[in-house]
C-alpha cells in the first residue's frame, strides 16, 4: 500500500482555513496555494538521493551535499492544478512541467484524456501529479494510469484538501504511489463536493462560476 502523508504544518494549517473562507478573494486564494505548495513540496522532495561532492568555501575546502539521481518533473491536472506549479517551481527551479487534461465522458462517466504533453525526458524523472482537491480519486486515478502508461514510473501525487474516498480509491487504483495532502476532510457529499472542503477550486483559483 502507498504512503499516505499529511503534511502538518502550522503554516499549512492557517493558510488553507484562509483558503476555505468564502470571504477570500480570488488574488489572495491564488497566492494561498501557491505558498502551500511550495511548503508542501518540501515534503514531496525529503527523499530525493544526496550524494557527497567537494567545494571550496573562503575559508577552506570541505565535502558538502547534493542532490543526485532523478530531477523532477510536475504534472497538473487541468486546469486546477496549474495553481500549484509556481509554488514548487521557486523550490526547483530546474524541474520541467508537463500538462495533462481530462473530461468525464457523459455516457460512461469514466475519465477521457483530452491533452497530455510530459518532458521528453519525463521517464527519468520522479513525477509529482498535483491537483487541489482530491475527491471521488477518479481524475486522479486516470492521469496516473496515463503518465504511467507512457513509461514514467516513479510518481508521487500532491493535493491540497483530500476526501477519505478518493484516498482510498487511488490507494487501490495505484498501490505505488505515494499520496501527499495538507488536510484529510470529513467525506464528499451527495455531489461528489469535498465537506467542508473550500468549494470548486478551479473557479475560485481563475475567478469563474
Amino acid at each position: 500500500m502507498s504512503k499516505f502523508t499529511i503534511v502538518n504544518h502550522p503554516l499549512i494549517a492557517h493558510k488553507i482555513t484562509m483558503m476555505r473562507s468564502v470571504d477570500t478573494s480570488t488574488k489572495d486564494f491564488r497566492q494561498l496555494l501557491e505558498e502551500i505548495s511550495l511548503l508542501m513540496a518540501y515534503e514531496v522532495t525529503r527523499d530525493l538521493p544526496l550524494t557527497d561532492v567537494e567545494i571550496e568555501t573562503p575559508i577552506c575546502k570541505m565535502v558538502g551535499k547534493e542532490i543526485s539521481g532523478r530531477a523532477i518533473g510536475v504534472v497538473p491536472i487541468l486546469r486546477a492544478g496549474l495553481g500549484m506549479v509556481n509554488g514548487i517551481l521557486t523550490l526547483v527551479p530546474n524541474a520541467k512541467v508537463g500538462h495533462i487534461g481530462l473530461y468525464r465522458d457523459p455516457r460512461t462517466h469514466k475519465p477521457v484524456e483530452y491533452y497530455c504533453k510530459l518532458p521528453l525526458d519525463a521517464t527519468e524523472r520522479r513525477i509529482i501529479v498535483v491537483d487541489p482537491m482530491l475527491a471521488t480519486g477518479g481524475s486522479a486515478a486516470a492521469a496516473v494510469q496515463f503518465i504511467k502508461d507512457r513509461g514514467c514510473k516513479d510518481i508521487k501525487l500532491m493535493c491540497l484538501i483530500a476526501a477519505p474516498e478518493g484516498v482510498k480509491a487511488m490507494q487501490e487504483a495505484h498501490p505505488d504511489v505515494d499520496i501527499y495532502v495538507a488536510a484529510l476532510d470529513e467525506k464528499l457529499n451527495e455531489h461528489a463536493y469535498i465537506v467542508p472542503g473550500l468549494g470548486d477550486a478551479g473557479d475560485r483559483i481563475f475567478g469563474t462560476k
